[in-house]
């Protein structure tokens, strides 16, 4: 079974990168977690981007608020997906900094790049690149989705109905 790394600049991050976590453990995908700075700790982050794809991941997810550093430069290191979540942090010049500095990637080095704060997505996008090789994984993703259709039918229904 593959896992997902999810890294962060710092214990601040994590309330925003918590979504990545439980909607990896909804989908049954096993998660580690860690802080990884890419300012703080450049060794333990280069140590970690280097060997990610040896140590069982299927796809990181970074967390940076601030400059954001962290995903592209784990980018940079790992042949693997990584999924950058821009974070708001209390520095932070409206998240914008954050945003811009995950989704501007030079040529060669993409990360793929969720809203502002959205964890979410980046653990739902961490289970589909899991589920396109993984059927059991795949069918949670799909019922999943199918729940988000269920729901907003509902929510059709009630506001249909409340006339």
């Amino acid at each position: 079974m593959s896992k997902i790394a999810i890294i962060m600049g710092s214990t601040s991050d994590l309330p925003v990168m918590q979504d990545a976590i439980d909607i990896l453990k909804e989908f049954d995908i096993e998660v580690d977690v860690d802080i990884v700075s890419a300012h703080r700790t450049p060794e333990k982050m280069v140590e970690f981007g280097k060997n990610a794809h040896k140590n069982g991941y299927a796809a990181i997810i970074a967390g940076a608020g601030g400059a954001a550093h962290l995903p592209g430069m784990v980018a940079s290191l790992s042949p693997l997906p990584v999924i950058g979540v821009p974070v708001k942090s209390s520095n932070s010049i409206d998240g914008w900094d954050s945003v811009l500095s995950i989704l501007q990637m030079p040529g060669g080095v993409p990360v793929a790049t969720v809203a502002l704060n959205g964890a979410k997505n980046a653990g739902i996008l961490a289970a589909q690149i899991i589920g396109s090789s993984d059927a059991a994984v795949l069918q949670k993703v799909l019922d999943y989705k199918e729940g988000l259709k269920k729901k907003v039918i509902e929510g059709s229904k009630s506001v249909r109905n409340s006339k």
